[in-house]
């Protein structure tokens, strides 16, 4: 009796102890999803706002001209501009610095200062006035301008201007060409997941006026053509309480970077001319590397993004074009529409808006804001995608739950993207670069095959 009693006893302690366990288990695995739920901070994006160059700072192709030959460039060089401006899709609109407005034209570091300032506290007063921010509010500053970088830097600029917190974190990104706003956008989301409860402002532009090209080297004049004056301030929040008033909800950031390949590394490079001028050349081959890159950045969107039936389709359609002759099976391109409702590709320049529109089998609507940001705007670097954003919202399309996919390229070569999520139906607002002219767009501008 008594050896059973005993038994009975190990039994009910092992019983006990099993049970211990069992609650110590399940307490430990509801505090790790505790934790894992709590990990999963949601990045906002509460605003944005876009610089407005005044009227006065156009550059109508008469004047560029004109210009140009009072500063005694060389006839051939004027002819190609000219010919490239011509096929561009730019309007008479598209503005520069009045620095490089001047004959002669005039280039120094107190100009480029100017520029930058003037873009910069622009857009940063009207993002602020539009939200009713204290400056010293802002946790994190981070800004970026590829080619233009002083001491001190753009960000101690802004900090200066608007007398932030001494204890503000910034950051200044330079080198990283027009997809430099994206990549803004990725390190604001990694420091607003770390410093939780934290806002974040960005400011995205490009300085032209140093870095105008005067000589005779066609690659590099390419870049008379393209780039125009403008820049964007975004205010990013990591806070709870902004759920309520933010506009977007970050999804995603995919970043591609092609720097280790020699053709894509050289696509767009600063360099020197025979005759010690400084210039950015830009290589024949600058769609094929951005088609190559976008590819891979697509890969790894795709997962993400596409609904599982448009996935199947494409990877059937690529085991199909590996086993049987290649000629006889096409690799299916997804219907990005099933993902996204809307779409702002970088206006970098008109043939690379074709090509992706033709590539990914987007539709006209699809690529209207990046049209006509090109036509109205020029292509103002890392900001582009801001403007494209700002017409969409201005034509009144953006709805609650609509999502957008932004396309930016850069120099290295990269392509990166960001999917947004509308968080709220966002109406056409008093502040936006847009406002008094949205009724004229779109207009038609009329598609080309190729720049020679």
């Amino acid at each position: 009796m008594e050896t059973i009693i005993q038994y009975d006893h190990s039994i009910i302690k092992l019983i006990t102890s099993s049970s211990h366990h069992f609650m110590m288990g399940v307490v430990a695995g509801l505090a790790i999803l505790y934790l894992v739920y709590k990990r999963r901070v949601t990045i906002y994006l509460l605003d944005f706002a876009c610089y407005r160059p005044s009227d006065s700072y156009r550059l109508p192709m008469s004047m560029f001209k004109e210009n140009n030959i009072v500063d005694n460039m060389d006839s051939e060089s004027v002819a190609f501009q000219c010919k490239i401006l011509e096929k561009s899709g730019f309007s008479e609109e598209t503005c520069i610095p009045p620095s490089l407005a001047r004959i002669p034209k005039t280039q120094s570091i107190s100009f480029s200062t100017e520029e930058a300032v003037t873009i910069m506290n622009s857009a940063i007063t009207d993002l602020f006035e539009k939200q009713n921010i204290n400056p010293k509010t802002i946790d994190i500053l981070i800004t970026n301008s590829s080619l233009f970088c002083p001491t001190p830097s753009l960000s101690a600029m802004v900090i200066n201007k608007f007398r932030m917190r001494s204890n503000i974190m910034s950051y200044h990104l330079s080198g990283m060409g027009c997809s430099a706003g994206l990549i803004s956008v990725s390190l604001a989301k990694d420091l607003l997941r770390v410093h939780r409860s934290s806002l974040a402002l960005i400011v995205s532009t490009e300085v032209l006026n140093l870095h105008w090209y005067t000589g005779k080297v066609p690659s590099m004049l390419l870049t008379n053509c393209l780039f125009r004056m403008g820049g964007a301030a975004i205010l990013m929040s990591s806070r709870v309480q902004d759920k309520s008033r933010a506009k977007y909800e970050l999804q995603h950031i995919v970043r591609t970077n092609k720097a280790h390949d020699d053709q894509s590394y050289f696509c767009v490079h600063q360099d020197v001319d025979l005759e010690n001028k400084v210039g950015v050349s830009i290589s024949r081959n600058i769609l094929n590397v951005a088609g190559d890159a976008l590819k891979e950045n697509i890969a790894s969107l795709g997962p993400l993004v596409l609904p599982f039936s448009e996935q199947f389709r494409y990877a059937f359609s690529l085991i199909c074009h590996k086993l049987w002759t290649r000629e006889r099976t096409r690799v299916y391109t997804p219907n990005f529409n099933k993902a996204f409702e809307h779409f702002c590709v970088h206006a970098g320049g008109r043939a690379v808006i074709q090509a992706i529109e033709r590539n990914l089998k987007l539709r006209k609507q699809d690529v209207e804001a990046s049209k006509m940001t090109l036509y109205k705007f020029g292509n103002t670097s890392s900001s582009s995608i801001w403007y494209e954003l700002c017409y969409i919202e201005a034509k009144g399309k953006m709805k609650c739950g609509d999502r957008v996919w932004q396309i930016a390229f850069g120099s290295g070569f990269k392509c990166n993207s960001a999917v947004w999520k509308c968080a709220g139906d966002v109406g056409p607002e008093m502040v936006n670069p847009w406002r008094d002219i949205i009724h004229s767009y779109p207009v038609e501008v009329p598609d080309i095959v190729k720049i020679n």
